[in-house]
């Protein structure tokens, strides 16, 4: 069986022993139902890793003994998707199937074209659930190094990410290379920019072109908003031989 993974606070990770409680802890206690002598990793996210062993099951915690503790480094170059807004609950799913795909960074871009608009409350309640969304899927991908998102870009602000990448990258349905025949550098950011369902306005693609981004073609066929990113994502990850 897979050893399953939860979020713990630092400070713990650095103790031969420890209580793990909190919300993680009883859900690997109450709902996971660890016992005593099984294996599970806990991990702050950012890289550090700790290999324990249940040594005491409680009702809503675990007293658990550290077996080894490393450190993941971060994956170079990393991998920036920036994400029209797409309709309905297909963001969640975006950001699941890219968070399992290993990308590092993930912006949600509010595009002229976007069905979807954030604001106010609802910006706030959306971010949430796009960040719960990678921790979750980070825990069951086993990703030790869980994907930022962002908060939420303006046309200007992804122009500024494109600039200062070491390869910048728009798909578009137009353009004449494919994604897979770019060269792709071994450092620095590759940022691609994923447009809503409405397509990329002829202002953002000017903008993008301006700030050194290149167009590329993913494919024969049209996907989806919400499965292009992990679909570029797997390429480039072959191409950068992080996979």
């Amino acid at each position: 069986m897979t050893v399953p993974v939860f979020l713990a606070d630092p400070a713990d990770l650095v103790l031969p022993e420890f209580t793990f409680g909190g919300p993680e802890g009883r859900h690997a206690a109450a709902v996971r139902r660890l016992r005593e002598g099984e294996r599970l990793d806990l991990t702050d996210g950012a890289g550090t890793v700790a290999e324990c062993v249940v040594l005491v099951p409680g009702k809503d915690s675990l007293r658990v003994e550290v077996l080894r503790r490393y450190e993941v480094p971060e994956s170079r170059p990393r991998l920036v998707v920036v994400q029209g807004l797409p309709k309905g609950e297909r963001g969640e799913l975006a950001v699941e199937m890219m968070t399992e795909a290993g990308v590092d960074v993930i912006v949600p871009w509010a595009a002229l074209r976007c069905v979807t608009r954030w604001k106010g409350e609802r910006e706030a309640k959306s971010l949430a659930r796009w960040r719960s969304t990678a921790r979750e899927a980070g825990k069951q991908s086993r990703r030790f190094r869980l994907p930022e998102v962002a908060a939420p870009a303006g046309t200007a602000e992804v122009a500024a990410l494109l600039s200062a990448a070491a390869l910048g990258i728009v798909l578009h349905e137009e353009a004449d290379s494919p994604l897979s025949a770019l060269e792709v550098p071994g450092d620095g950011d590759i940022v691609v920019v994923v447009g809503p369902e409405g397509g990329i306005a002829d202002e953002e693609l000017s903008a993008f072109r301006a700030a050194g981004a290149v167009t590329a073609l993913l494919g024969p066929t049209v996907l989806r908003t919400s499965t292009a990113g992990v679909a570029a994502a797997a390429v480039l990850q072959s191409r950068t031989g992080r996979w």
